[in-house]
């Protein structure tokens, strides 16, 4: 069973001052400061309003509805109604209204990719990148189990040098003569900053996306050259499928990791000829990236006799370390072949990270180049965000948008594509998902409670703690009994509108007792569990709502409240 939460009475500040609260901790000392004074008033005031809240019964389901979220940290609130119509008969199935919520708002989930804004939702991100990448290889959520025997390699693409920087080659030492550890933040930075091509580096981030694609186009050229076929004709025997993601290293440039297969004509679910091997498809994948080329135009230094400037093409290109392996059915290991799970795995874990996690700049864009001066950065980070920064002015660079992507040291692509045939999308996983939560719904849909129970409640009570009403305005269509109605004959009429992002002083507050709440629940057995989960089940059924952290909470909440 969960330990209850110790919290504060508001009443006087000796109870304040000798409370131990469970998240986060905090020992106030004799001579506390202004700060940890007025911290501690504010969090006296948020836990006075829950105890309110818990006094008016409005505790549980507010607690259950942030506890949807799923931790969360900035869920994005919506104000509206939604109303479904039988278009038939004109009855109004279902009508679903914002203000009847505990929270008084729709919560819904941020869906952020970045671990550093999200944990929780970059979470579920990665897990979903990994099944998208794993369908590709070896079949499942709408692929065919065949797509496994189909080539397949792993290859990566990365930049060219544009000056020495602190490295681990090998098991050697660095060129300065230090052995790197792996968390030494010199890593990726350069020797010599000074001679450091930083307008090189940032101008290569900002043409990775053109490469990208031109080397797709050059892939495909060598796969039906190999094969003895002209670009046009090749449609008719293979398809390419692929799926990339973009990864910074630590020197802040961007090289990609990619799964690259060869299908037959019309997609995964047909065969691929017989020309079509691993061994060609690595050759081609080698070849392709090293004729790939992209030209910039940018001012030469020196300029004209006559002081123009003279354009002064740039010619961008992939860098010498191409790494390409054949997928089977081997450890990740050394220069061994590869297996799916482990290529899936390597590449949704980057699905969650940008520059700010590898080169420690920024996970949001900068209004203005003074807002750095708030942020500790690196040295040579920041040097590459002021270079992003000034070469955005450059009218020869305006098309680059380099001042809207400095946080990101010049890369404005996607940092994960893939061919329409490769596998799923992310939207189908999502879909399902919704699908499962609401066949399972329905399945566990307790009984009515008794009219005793529901006479109590008024239109102004919170419908999200009713069973038969949704929060999600995705939900399928159900009438106000719970049965799932035809979509086809079903009219929804809505209007919403956002109110914010992040939760409410309170409600956050809330959230954080929820979090320590689950943190500190021991471990019980596993028939323990099952028995637990009988009993709250039973209890569903007799009409009390079911949850027990949140009912631990609101009578830890009640019994330190003040009237």
């Amino acid at each position: 069973m969960p330990a209850q939460l110790q919290l504060p009475s508001p009443t006087t500040p000796s109870a304040i001052s000798n409370t131990t609260f469970a998240a986060p901790v905090h020992t106030p000392k004799a001579n506390t400061s202004a700060n940890g004074g007025s911290a501690l008033e504010r969090r006296a005031r948020l836990t006075a309003r829950l105890a309110k809240l818990a006094a008016a019964g409005h505790l549980a389901p507010l607690a259950r509805q942030i506890g949807s979220l799923g931790g969360c940290a900035g869920p994005i609130r919506m104000t509206g109604h939604r109303t479904r119509l039988d278009t038939a008969t004109g009855q109004i199935l279902d009508h679903f209204d914002t203000r009847h919520l505990p929270a008084g708002e729709l919560l819904v989930r941020c869906g952020n990719r970045r671990a550093t804004r999200c944990p929780a939702c970059s979470t579920r991100y990665r897990y979903d990148t990994y099944q998208l990448i794993a369908a590709g290889l070896r079949g499942g959520k709408t692929v065919p189990a065949s797509v496994a025997t189909h080539p397949r390699v792993f290859a990566t693409l990365t930049a060219p040098g544009f000056g020495p920087v602190h490295n681990q080659p090998g098991g050697a030492s660095c060129v300065c003569g230090t052995r790197h550890g792996d968390d030494d933040p010199l890593l990726g930075t350069p020797l010599n900053p000074q001679r450091y091509d930083y307008t090189g580096a940032v101008l290569w981030n900002a043409h990775a996306p053109a490469l990208w694609a031109r080397f797709t186009t050059h892939l495909r050229r060598e796969i039906a050259h190999a094969a003895g076929l002209t670009q046009r004709t090749l449609r008719h025997h293979a398809t390419l499928s692929y799926a990339k993601v973009a990864e910074y290293q630590k020197r802040g440039q961007i090289h990609f990791h990619t799964v690259i297969r060869i299908d037959g004509p019309t997609g995964p679910i047909s065969t691929p000829p017989t020309w079509a091997t691993t061994e060609l498809l690595d050759h081609a994948v080698r070849a392709a990236a090293q004729r790939t080329r992209v030209q910039h135009q940018r001012p030469s230094e020196a300029g004209t006799a006559d002081g123009s400037q003279q354009p002064e093409p740039t010619v961008f290109r992939f860098g010498q370390q191409i790494d390409v392996r054949a997928i089977r059915s081997t450890d990740f290991t050394g220069d061994g072949p590869v297996t799916d799970r482990h290529v899936a795995a390597y590449i949704a874990k980057y699905a969650t990270k940008g520059a700010e996690t590898t080169t420690g700049t920024l996970d949001h864009r900068l209004r203005f180049l003074a807002e750095l001066a708030q942020h500790d950065l690196t040295d040579h980070a920041r040097r590459m965000i002021h270079t992003a920064w000034h070469l955005g002015v450059r009218p020869e660079h305006a098309h680059l948008r380099l001042r809207q992507w400095a946080h990101m040291l010049g890369f404005r692509g996607h940092f994960s594509t893939r061919t329409r045939h490769y596998s799923t999308t992310l939207a189908h996983l999502r879909a399902e998902r919704t699908a499962w939560r609401t066949n399972r719904t329905e399945t566990q849909t307790p009984a009515p409670a008794p009219a005793s129970a529901q006479s109590g409640q008024t239109s102004g009570s919170p419908i999200g703690d009713q069973a038969q009403h949704s929060a999600d305005p995705t939900a399928g269509h159900r009438n106000s009994g719970g049965q799932r109605v035809n979509s086809d004959t079903t009219l929804v009429i809505s209007h919403w509108q956002y109110a914010g992002t992040g939760l409410l002083p309170e409600h956050e507050h809330l959230a954080d007792l929820l979090t320590a709440t689950r943190q500190t629940q021991p471990e019980q057995p596993t028939h323990t569990q099952r028995s637990k989960r009988s009993s709250d089940r039973a209890s569903d059924r007799a009409g009390h709502p079911v949850g027990h952290s949140t009912n631990r909470l609101t009578s830890a909440v009640r019994s330190r409240a003040v009237a």
